[in-house]
């Protein structure tokens, strides 16, 4: 499948497709929401491994779920719900393991993320890293909403039903996010290109997830 002949077709018909017999058009789905997916699973502080588990968890979630899917909300904000939700899950696992080892776990650490803005391509691999560091220190709550706005490009309408928040809170998050990385970045920095899940990564793990799709 040449993923550009299906550029245009829109979710909805693709996820017809799908319903009707056609499996293989699952691929398309992957690979449209691969680069959204992993943005978030890296903006929890999971790792590449941990996150690309969760993806896959993800889109079989949502393959098994497929026919649930209702068109009040769009499939990027339904199948993004289903992420989080993994990662939250993933999250207060980790959480009930470190309890049972007397780690201290904050209650602070709920869903709310964020990372930052990134349209434009940098290829200097040192800021790369010191920004997501710096994006590493700030707390999920102010982190999720800066993923999502900025990274994700969700609107606001989106990333408060996304997390539950109301639009206000979103606002608010998002400007205490930015004030935050500025005190690790010089304010000469613009929008980075963060987190990326490029072509090298995206056809093996399409591949693997297609394979997991096929035997269901």
């Amino acid at each position: 499948m040449t993923i550009k002949n299906f550029e245009k077709i829109t979710d909805q018909e693709i996820i017809n497709r799908i319903l009707s017999g056609e499996k293989s058009f699952y691929e398309i789905i992957i690979r449209r929401f691969n680069p959204y997916l992993y943005k978030i699973g890296r903006s929890y502080n999971y790792d590449h491994d941990d996150t690309q588990d969760l993806m896959q968890d993800t889109y079989i979630d949502a393959y098994k779920n497929l026919h649930q899917f209702e068109q009040r909300s769009n499939f990027k904000t339904w199948i993004t719900r289903i992420m989080l939700n993994n990662c939250y899950r993933k999250r207060e696992k980790t959480s009930r393991k470190n309890e049972v080892s007397q780690e201290h776990v904050p209650e602070s650490e709920m869903m709310g993320h964020a990372s930052n803005n990134v349209s434009q391509q940098i290829n200097n691999n040192e800021l790369r890293r010191i920004i997501e560091e710096a994006l590493s220190k700030i707390p999920e709550e102010y982190r999720m909403v800066f993923s999502l706005r900025e990274i994700s490009e969700y609107n606001t309408t989106e990333t408060a039903e996304l997390l539950q928040i109301s639009e206000a809170n979103v606002k608010v998050r998002l400007n205490r996010a930015k004030a935050m990385l500025q005190s690790y970045l010089k304010s000469s920095y613009n929008t980075v290109q963060l987190f990326e899940f490029n072509l090298t990564l995206c056809n093996p793990f399409t591949e693997r997830v297609m394979n997991q799709i096929q035997l269901l």
